[in-house]
Order: structure tokens, then sequence, then C-alpha cells
């Protein structure tokens, strides 16, 4: 008994010796359980005795909360201020280079903001009020206000400076985000982007995340913080933006150690898709590494920002159908495998960081683990990838994987498109208006995210890729030149009807092949010529050796184009290819069925087929295409210094009208010039103007006399024409081996 009345006394909120009803409680809570220890207690004594503790558990909890309370409520407001100044300073080290503004999104920084003016206005006298204004967000724990009741300006703010003092921000005001009839223009499509949110902005809980609240102010801060399609001046005012820390810039420096690259490009399966990309990558690897030394002495190469490089070749996966990675031994198509091996080359020595996949499974786990890759929500910042190469098979498994997502990725995509996609095959309404759409165009895209083979269009890039070339090769100089023709087929199916134009071709030179035979198919007639020399397959190597040695390059009409005719030149025999009439197109050619593209084919100038002229073009690319803009403003790549605006004859398209003068059309400059008052400079007549959509705009109508302006960007076309406009085309110089690039712009 005195050890339990001593027990009590320690444990017992009323252990204070001046209190009386604390020694009554102690005594008879001992009393209790010393006798209830004497003897066998029966279920009455237990239930008093349980009613005794539960009245001792009562009043011990009600001393603590009216004795104690005082005391507790010093505790919280000091682990407040405690928090608040630790929570401070992690915001300060990572939002050290984003401005200010009244709603608490991941980067609007006024978190920060809000949380000093609470300290400065004297948290510890003012929680109360706090606990009914401050809201704390789920995403990343920061700290919001609702404007629902206060959706305009009191006369304590000032709307020029943008700033909102302490006792504003307490109570809940908002700065003005008040869109200009200057802010809209440069901006066009700020007021839709806001119109949707009006409906949508419930529609996913990000938008909440991010601080939209389902008030105008919010949609502004939101559509240009986070999603860039809105003026941040718009609620920023003047505040002073923090410049880039440049410590935190990572830099490329240029690799040349192929073993490196080799361990990223490795398969992912049993089907080795990468093993011809490995085999020519190796091949060619001396000749382009003494091309990026030769281009680091013609240009300067420092200073470029790292990026982080996704590509994805769709084309090798087994959901494509298309067996490019079986068939890369056996003769099938390696004119698209030529262009990726001389990407990813590029790409490793201009010194960015690779990540290389071919299945759509790798693709997925990928953007499994991405932050928020399904969300509607465009935030970028959060993305560990600056760019992503893929084809149009893997950009549909990649928007099948992202689904709602895909918004936040498209800007960032470029596609690797052997022919092309003109303007009024990529917009999917125009298309489907139209009735052309096909199943390669509608992506919605810009048309210069599209990277070529061969420079079809200037509404594209071109991308190219490397001629391989041995003519001043020990072992192929004294190659002596025989009087022998090599025709272009690998496959038999090639041959079949070309009888009659193989058997002139006889008569004047030996012929010979290197066609890929089926020896595993019964019962198949075989179409090559009996009197036709036929090598099989052969490697790089032993093909290059056989063009040394022919002086004619036979085209059978198909393949219509590919590395081959190139490498054929290069080593210095005669391309010949029959010439169709009418043109083969898209309209009378079951092969160009679905292709986005109505180009006939005409000749083309190989000079920028070189180790280096690929490494300087992609460079250039790389530093200066941003499809993430989406402010209206003058093109800054070009630069205006290349760039002439030229009124062209009726009849005519944007490309023809330039390479009249010498020069080649930039689509990127038709925002610039896209007005009434554009056209009148440059010697149009016209009185009035109207908006039209369409591939031919801007432009002159000279049978109504009016200016017509281009109402959808996504369509402005070089390859547009009609019999009675003339086109306003923005026309650029080019380098004369380099034609993708004006002058100066390879730096």
């Amino acid at each position: 008994p005195l050890f339990l009345t001593d027990f009590f006394h320690d444990i017992s909120p009323w252990g204070n010796k001046r209190n009386h009803g604390t020694k009554v409680g102690k005594r008879i809570m001992a009393i209790t359980i010393w006798r209830l220890c004497g003897r066998a207690p029966n279920s009455r004594q237990l239930l008093v005795t349980a009613c005794f503790l539960f009245l001792f558990w009562c009043l011990s909890l009600y001393r603590v909360t009216t004795i104690n309370q005082s005391r507790e409520s010093d505790l919280l407001k000091a682990e407040i201020i405690r928090l608040s100044e630790n929570y401070v300073r992690a915001l300060a080290r990572e939002n050290s280079d984003i401005v200010d503004g009244p709603y608490a999104g991941r980067f609007t920084a006024y978190d920060l903001k809000k949380t000093i003016a609470v300290l400065l206005e004297s948290m510890l006298d003012r929680i109360d009020h706090l606990e009914a204004k401050v809201n704390i967000t789920k995403l990343g724990g920061l700290f919001g206000l609702s404007s629902n009741s206060s959706q305009h300006l009191n006369n304590n703010v000032n709307p020029a400076k943008g700033i909102i003092n302490a006792e504003d921000v307490i109570n809940g005001v908002t700065e003005e985000c008040a869109l200009t009839a200057e802010d809209k223009q440069l901006f066009p499509n700020c007021e839709g982007k806001v119109m949707w949110m009006r409906q949508m902005w419930k529609s996913d809980p990000c938008y909440g995340a991010y601080g939209v609240d389902g008030s105008e102010c919010s949609f502004v801060m939101y559509l240009s913080e986070v999603e860039g399609w809105c003026p941040k001046k718009a609620w920023r005012g003047k505040v002073q933006i923090i410049p880039e820390d440049t410590k935190l810039i990572r830099y490329a420096n240029i690799s040349t150690d192929i073993e490196e690259l080799m361990k990223v490009l490795v398969d992912p399966n049993e089907r080795q898709g990468y093993a011809w990309i490995r085999m020519r990558i190796r091949r060619m690897w001396p000749r382009f590494s003494k091309a990026m030394k030769s281009l680091q002495l013609k240009q300067d190469m420092n200073g470029r920002r790292k990026k982080k490089i996704l590509v994805h070749l769709g084309l090798l996966s087994k959901q494509s159908g298309w067996k490019f990675a079986e068939s890369q031994f056996k003769g099938g198509p390696l004119g698209e495998l030529v262009q990726w091996s001389d990407l990813v080359a590029t790409l490793f020595l201009l010194g960015h960081q690779l990540t290389i996949t071919s299945e759509a499974e790798q693709l997925a786990g990928i953007l499994n683990k991405l932050p928020a890759a399904n969300s509607p929500c465009q935030s970028r910042k959060e993305l560990p990838v600056d760019i992503i190469y893929t084809d149009i098979v893997g950009l549909r498994q990649f928007k099948k994987h992202v689904k709602g997502g895909y918004g936040k990725f498209s800007c960032l995509l470029r596609i690797v498109d052997s022919f092309g996609t003109e303007p009024a095959y990529n917009l999917r309404s125009w298309a489907k208006a139209h009735k052309i759409l096909t199943t390669w165009g509608g992506q919605d895209l810009q048309p210069q995210q599209f990277f070529t083979m061969f420079p079809h269009s200037p509404d594209n890039s071109f991308m190219g890729f490397v001629v391989e070339q041995h003519l001043n090769d020990t072992n192929v100089v004294k190659i002596e030149r025989r009087n022998q023709a090599l025709v272009y087929g690998k496959n038999e199916y090639m041959w079949e009807g070309k009888a009659a134009y193989l058997e002139v071709i006889k008569s004047l030179v030996e012929i010979h092949g290197t066609v890929y035979i089926n020896t595993e198919a019964k019962n198949k007639t075989h179409t090559i010529p009996s009197y036709v020399n036929n090598h099989g397959l052969l490697n790089g190597e032993d093909l290059h050796t056989l063009l040394r040695q022919s002086k004619i390059f036979i085209g059978l009409g198909f393949p219509y184009e590919g590395p081959a005719p190139l490498e054929a030149i290069a080593n210095g025999a005669v391309f010949i290819n029959p010439k169709f009439n009418p043109p083969h197109s898209s309209k009378n050619t079951k092969f160009f069925k679905g292709k986005p593209t109505e180009r006939k084919f005409h000749p083309y100038m190989p000079y920028e087929y070189t180790e280096e002229g690929m490494l300087q073009r992609m460079n250039a690319y790389i530093e200066h295409q941003n499809f993430c803009q989406f402010q209206k403003q003058p093109a800054k790549w070009p630069p205006n210094s290349a760039v002439k605006f030229i009124l062209g004859e009726k009849g005519v398209s944007c490309k023809d009208a330039c390479w009249a003068k010498n020069l080649i059309c930039d689509p990127s400059h038709f925002r610039d010039i896209n007005s009434k008052e554009s056209l009148l400079e440059n010697g149009a007549t016209c009185a009035q103007s109207k908006e039209i959509t369409g591939i031919l705009y801007p432009s002159f109508n000279t049978v109504t006399n009016e200016c017509e302006i281009q109402k959808e960007e996504f369509l402005f076309s070089c390859v547009g024409e009609h019999s009675e406009l003339q086109r306003l085309c923005p026309c650029r110089n080019y380098i004369k081996v380099q034609t993708a690039l004006c002058q100066g712009c390879e730096v």
C-alpha cells in the first residue's frame, strides 16, 4: 500500500501536496487496491474498481486541458515559429529564381511571401485569425490563400508595382491579373485557354494543387507560370526576376568514347534490334570523331547546356509489326536505321545525356516513373527530359501511355519522319474538313517538329543522315573502275516488270546486284535475270568496294529515295533513275497512300551529307529550336539579319518564290509578316483585309484586291500556291554547303 501511494503521487495530476483533494484521491485509490490485493476479488469489486479508474482518468484529462492550456498554446506557437522558419529557408533555396505572385502554386513562390508576412505581422497574436485564412495545399505542403471572397483589388494595392503588403495578404487581398490588348496580341492563345479553364478547372485535382481556385486571376497565374500560355507581367508587375545561378548549369562536353555509347545502346531483348545500328556506328566512328574535332576548330562549342534527351525508336518495337529488327540482315529496309544510327552518334558526340528505348514496355516503364505523367497540368519543369526524338509509331505509343498528360510533352517532341509532313496534313481539323486526313497525319504539332531524311520542304526541319564514303581510304583508292553497273534494289519484288529496261542496260555494261534471296521459300519463281551477277547482301565496306568498281548505279524506280544513291555518287558512280510521267505522288501511287504530303520527286543537292555537316546542323537545332515558347513575338532564330520578305508572283509558292531569289523560305518568320501592314509595305495594293484559314496566307488576292491574313498559325506553309494569289514570303539566306542553316546560324 505504501508503494502504491507513492506511485499514484508520482503519476497523478493532483500531485501538489497543498491540494487536500489530491491526498484524499490518492488514499482512496491506495486503500481500494490494497484491499483487493488481500483477497480474491469478486465481480462487484472489479466493477467498483473500474468505476474508480474511469473517474480518475476523467479528472486527469480535465486537469490537463484546463490548467496546462496556456502552457500548451505557448508550446504550439513556438513550434509553429520553428517550423515556419525552417519552411521559409527551404523555400528560399528551392525558389531562388522564381518571382512572387498572389497564389500559392508550386512555382509561384507566393507562399514564401505569405509565410514571411505572417511572421512579420506577429503570428503569436493572430493564430486564430490565420487559421481561418491560411490553407495548406496537399502538394508539397505549400501555403495558399483562397480569393473566392476577394475577386478585386482594394485601395491598398498598387497594380503598377505588382505589390501587396503583409496586412493585405493576411486579409486575402488579390493582385490584378487583367489582360491588356497588347497581352492578347502577344499571347494569342491565352484568352482561349482562360475560357477553357473556366469550364474545366475542376476536371482534375492537379489544377487546385497549383493554386487554381476558380477565380480569373488564378487562371491567368496558372497559365502563365505553369503552362506558359499567358503573360507573366499581367500579375507580376515590375517585380525583378532573380537571374539563374550559373553554378547549377550543366554544360555539354564533347564525348568521343564509343564504349560509353555502347553501354547506352544495349538491346532490350533477344531480338537484337540495335545490332545493325551498333555495327554502323562502330564502322563510322573514326570519321565522326575526326569531324567533331574539325567542327570544334571552326566554331566555339563551349557554353552549350547539357540536354536530357529520350530517343525512342518505335519502328523497332514488336508492336509496330514491321519486323525491322528481324529483317535488318535479311534485305529489310535500312534507310531509316541509317538515319537513327547517325542521330544517336551525333547526340552523343555533342555531349548530351541519352536514354534510348525501342519497346513499348521500356517507354511505359520510364513514363510510369515520371511525376504526374498522365496529369493534364502542363508543367514541364518537373520533367526529367528536355527533348524527345521518336517516329510516328513511337508517337502513337507515347500518346497511349501518357493519355491526358500528352499536352505537357508535345512541344518536346522531334518526329523523325522520312517523307515529311506538310502543314495541311498536320492540322487534324483542317485535314479532316478537306478529306485529306491520313493515319500518318493529323498530329497537330508545329511543322518544324518533323525531321526529314531529305530537305523536301522548308516547312519541316531537315535532319538528314551521313553519306558513308571511302574515296580517300587506302584500300579503295587503287580500285580500278570497271565497265559494270550495280542495280539499286535488294529485294526481288523490286525487279518485277523491269526486264525490258535492264535488257537495254545489259547491252552496254555488265550488270551486278546485291539481292537477298530467300532460299527457304518453296515453289517460288525468282525474278532476277540469269545474266545478273548477284553478290547477295554485303556489309558496308564490301558494298562500297563494289560501288567504287562500278561506273553506274541503276535505280529501278523503287525505292524512291534512300542513302544508297548518295553513297554511290560519293564513290564516283553515276546514279540513273527512271523518270515517271506523271510524277508519282499520293494521288496516283499506292505506296504514297496515307503519306502526309503531295510532294513530287525532284533532284536535290547532296552537300550536307557529311559527318561534320550533320553534327553542325543538329547542334544548331538543339541550341536554338524551342517549340515550348507560346508567346507571339518576333522570331529570334534565324535572326532578322538573315531574312528578307518577298511578295511572290501569282501562282507561285513561297518555296519557289524564295528559291528564285537564291533564298530559302523560313516558316518561323511567317508570324512576323502576317498583317495587312506587312503586305502593303512589300508591294501589295489591297484596300481591305480579312482573316482566312488555309495554307496560302498571308497573301494578296489579285482578283478581289484584298489582303488575306492567316487565321490559324499551324497552317503557315511554304509550299501552298494558288493562281490568284501573291504569297508574302519570309526568305532567308543559307550556307552554300548547309542549306538548312542561315549564314551565322551555325553558332
